[in-house]
């Protein structure tokens, strides 16, 4: 009854541990029930992911451009090609430390990473913008992607600074500023790259801007990264450095709010094997097929879209990339803040996973069409279709990051999703490097009989579409929900 001052017994209590930065977290939790949105966790997790995500796909509105200048395609068609090597080499880096990076977050905390993680952007993003060939760019995009282990403890970071009934709303703030991150990030290329020829009357012919071409986006972005990683100094750390094991109620050092004692306290958990753990594995796999595809089409639509016409493209420019991502982007931002939660809570994670995997194939399918438009009806439609595109990837990616925090216990969480980034870095890893390579193929066969051109193309990336989108099916797909 209200009013009483009712103990818990002393096994059912909880405890704070007044010199644990994770308790301390969970006790500002615990005191903020019934404040409403926490909307500073919020521009924490926006910030460091953004920050973390643009320099990621920056490269890919200019990079097609960027390759012809190093002079290393023997012919205009092997561009796409080489530009594979340079969009794969970042996941290369990141597959061969994810896991790495996801055991230093477990067992040193999530803010260190973070930390070097950012602060790895300001460093060789900035080098990358100062890439004067081919191999030098690889190295860097290859450096910074070992470094960049972020992702994964940050996903972990968020199921953890918000209360549960804010936890979805964590991870979604996640996949949306990553995948905002994923688009500004090209669109600043697009209008920040080869400044000599965009604004002569700012940047002289033959400076520093001239020589470096594509270093100015680098330069904005490391710069955001470097005010970013100043302010991550105060961000709070939420793994718990206390000893899970209690001899005796003295040696707990706990904090009385009320009558009431309260606090966190892990007592011989159960450390369940990860790999064994199928609920996490059948979503990182599905994960994996998805961000295989995502790689696969970033790199084709940033070059589909730049290639000549006569060889199926559409002959934008930079600009033009970066007028169709940004007005994605922006949408995207409005969709995870406004539309998604409701579309979660009707249809759940899996189902609305599902509905997108769907929905995009004929979506895709109509990417050959509208190569035959010109003008304003194609930069319409075509950015009609890549906001639709770009919400169902960040509403897959959403469900199944949610699905995988939930599947594991918070003091796994750092190791689960340095195995599912090392999966996404991977097949990510192949995806640009495939398809360069078969965008490359299919302007050699323009005149082909069956699926000519980039008719090809896509149908490929709707097949492995369809392959994850069956997957979310049972009894493949299993979920399970953890404290």
């Amino acid at each position: 009854m209200e009013g009483e001052n009712v103990e818990k017994p002393l096994l059912e209590r909880k405890y704070y541990y007044e010199n644990c930065p994770g308790c301390r977290v969970d006790k500002a939790k615990e005191l903020s029930e019934g404040q409403g949105v926490p909307f500073t966790n919020l521009f924490i997790i926006w910030m460091v992911v953004l920050c973390a995500s643009m320099p990621i796909s920056s490269l890919f509105s200019y990079l097609y451009f960027m390759v012809r200048d190093f002079n290393i395609a023997k012919t205009e068609a092997d561009i796409s090609f080489y530009a594979g090597y340079v969009g794969s080499a970042f996941m290369f880096g990141r597959c061969l430390t994810s896991v790495m990076w996801g055991i230093i977050a477990d067992r040193y905390g999530r803010k260190p990473v973070i930390m070097i993680g950012i602060i790895a952007i300001v460093i060789f993003n900035t080098l990358f913008g100062l890439s004067t060939s081919f191999w030098m760019a690889v190295l860097m995009r290859f450096l910074l992607g070992c470094f960049s282990g972020l992702l994964g403890p940050v996903t972990a970071y968020a199921t953890e600074l918000f209360r549960e009934e804010y936890q979805a709303l964590g991870v979604s703030s996640v996949t949306a500023s990553w995948g905002a991150g994923l688009i500004i990030g090209p669109a600043l290329g697009g209008y920040l790259a080869q400044p000599v020829e965009k604004y002569p009357h700012m940047f002289q012919k033959g400076s520093f801007w001239d020589k470096f071409a594509y270093f100015f986006p680098n330069f904005i972005i490391s710069a955001f990264a470097f005010v970013v990683a100043v302010g991550c100094i105060w961000i709070p750390e939420t793994l718990h450095n206390h000893d899970c094991c209690i001899e005796s109620i003295d040696s707990v050092e706990a904090l009385e709010i009320g009558s009431r004692v309260v606090g966190i306290e892990k007592t011989n958990q159960k450390k369940e094997k990860l790999l064994f753990n199928w609920p996490l594995m059948s979503s990182i796999i599905i994960f994996c097929v998805f961000s295989l595809h995502d790689g696969a089409y970033h790199e084709v639509f940033s070059l589909w879209t730049v290639s000549p016409q006569t060889l199926g493209g559409l002959n934008f420019t930079t600009n033009d990339v970066g007028n169709v991502l940004s007005i994605s982007g922006l949408a995207v931002i409005v969709y995870q803040i406004t539309l998604y939660p409701f579309v979660r809570r009707t249809s759940g994670p899996i189902g609305i996973a599902r509905i997108s995997g769907i929905l995009t194939i004929p979506l895709l399918q109509s990417y050959t069409f509208i190569g035959s438009l010109s003008g304003f009806a194609l930069h319409t439609v075509l950015s009609i279709a890549s906001i639709l595109k770009n919400i169902f990837a960040v509403t897959i990616t959403t469900c199944l990051f949610l699905l995988q925090n939930r599947a594991v216990e918070q003091h796994q969480r750092g190791a689960a999703n340095g195995i599912s980034i090392t999966g996404l870095s991977l097949f990510k890893a192949f995806g640009p490097a495939a398809g360069g390579a078969l965008l490359t193929w299919s302007q050699k066969r323009m005149d082909a009989s069956f699926l000519p051109g980039t008719q090809v193309v896509f149908f490929v990336l709707n097949t492995v579409v369809a392959v994850g989108t069956l997957m979310t099916f049972k009894p493949f797909l299993v979920e399970k929900r953890t404290t």
